[in-house]
């Protein structure tokens, strides 16, 4: 994960300890931790004007270290650059699970019956049926999914190019972000400029078979070039818009962008 932090300021080493421990007593323990691999020391220098025992305005600085990176992440992004792609050998045997619940609560989800929502600014809202998304022109990858928590897997993906998709619908594609909501009730969002990248796929198969229900059936977005909580499963709803949307983690503080 690269995340980019303002320029360091110099600080006494008992200072920058101090700051530490105070991100350390942050309530939320898995944005706790997200937050302690993602501030450099430059990060935490914002806080200096801060007093380490106001909770409020700790928050309230590391919001806008967050947001900083979010503009300086999106400004670097360039949507022509390729994430890695890797040989079959190397695919990751069994690929792992994960999600904000335990595996024994995956969603079930009735293929027949599904159907995808849109909404927004997009000219085309007919629902799709699964068997719809199929019959588009179809591509795969093998690529590395890459997770906050500090592992990473390789698997191999087949859909449909969201670009396609988007073009496919009229979408409007000078719109700022285009946001997902799924059967398990988890929602993120993206920028335009990632939903327009060349890897970034609507996967119906994982491993050359349908995609199983651990992994997001009937439809996850796939995107090597996000870490992995930015990458939705099951999703039921797209809306093209230029209201942010948020997202699951993100409103809790993770970082919006997501870049991998």
């Amino acid at each position: 994960m690269t995340l980019f932090t303002p320029r360091a300021i110099a600080m006494p080493a008992e200072g920058a300890a101090m700051l530490a421990d105070a991100v350390k007593r942050i309530a939320q323990p898995s944005r706790r931790a997200f937050l302690q691999r993602s501030l450099t020391l430059g990060g935490l220098s914002l806080l200096t004007g801060c007093s380490t025992s106001d909770q409020d305005s700790i928050e309230q600085a590391l919001a806008g270290v967050s947001r900083w990176n979010d503009r300086v992440q999106g400004l670097l992004f360039d949507p022509a650059r390729l994430a890695p792609t890797y040989p079959a050998s190397m695919i990751t045997r069994p690929f792992p699970f994960n999600a904000f619940y335990g595996e024994e609560q995956v969603r079930e989800v009735d293929g027949d019956a599904w159907r995808l929502e849109l909404s927004g600014m997009v000219a085309e809202r007919k629902p799709w049926t699964l068997a719809r998304l199929r019959a588009l022109p179809q591509q795969d990858q093998i690529t590395r999914h890459i997770c906050v928590e500090g592992w990473s897997a390789i698997g191999k993906w087949g859909g449909v190019s969201f670009g396609h998709f988007l073009r496919h619908v009229g979408a409007d594609l000078s719109a700022k972000y285009v946001g997902f909501h799924c059967a398990d009730d988890y929602f993120t969002s993206i920028d335009m400029a990632t939903a327009l990248h060349p890897q970034t796929l609507m996967a119906l198969t994982y491993d050359d078979q349908p995609l199983p229900p651990r992994y997001g059936f009937p439809m996850k977005l796939r995107m090597p070039t996000k870490l992995g909580y930015k990458n939705p499963k099951h999703v039921q709803a797209i809306v093209v818009t230029n209201t942010h949307p948020g997202g699951y983690w993100e409103n809790q503080g993770y970082n919006w962008f997501g870049g991998s």
